[in-house]
């Protein structure tokens, strides 16, 4: 499967867009980037939701794991931004995820929403990331310490 990480992120569609920021990359994702992407004077709310690598998955200790992209993944991640933005009155929103080999503790995905209010940034951003890892073709490939594996589809 390949991955987009060669192209730039997908910028925005047009100036009024609350897309700030969308890619899907091969190297370390930077909290301060995506939360300058939502930046917005008009924003009294923002949700950040960082997806680590965690040490352990279904009781069994996670040694290192890789994600694989298709290559329309930025394609569907801008669908379904689209389609949170429109259905909540988001003022800026960005998504990245991290595609490669990734240690225990490193940035797997960040997403970001900024709102008129806490309340609607809190589920649109929670939108964002639930529909981000139930329809972006990107998956999972988990090593555990015991020598098993596993690949996780993200649809």
């Amino acid at each position: 499967m390949a991955s987009t990480h060669d192209r730039p992120a997908v910028p925005a569609q047009s100036a009024a867009s609350p897309i700030r920021l969308l890619a899907v990359r091969d190297t370390p994702l930077s909290l301060d980037e995506v939360f300058a992407a939502v930046g917005d004077r008009a924003a009294g709310g923002t949700a950040l939701f960082v997806g680590t690598v965690r040490d352990h998955d279904g009781g069994a200790e996670v040694a290192g794991l890789g994600y694989s992209a298709h290559p329309s993944a930025e394609a569907e991640l801008r669908r379904v931004a689209e389609k949170v933005a429109a259905d909540f009155p988001v003022r800026a929103m960005a998504a990245v995820h991290r595609v490669g080999d990734l240690a225990v503790g490193d940035l797997a995905v960040v997403v970001a929403v900024s709102c008129a209010h806490r309340a609607e940034a809190f589920a649109a951003c929670r939108r964002l990331i639930d529909d981000l890892k139930h329809e972006v073709p990107i998956w999972k490939h988990q090593e555990f310490s015991d020598g098993t594996e596993e690949w996780v589809g993200a649809c």
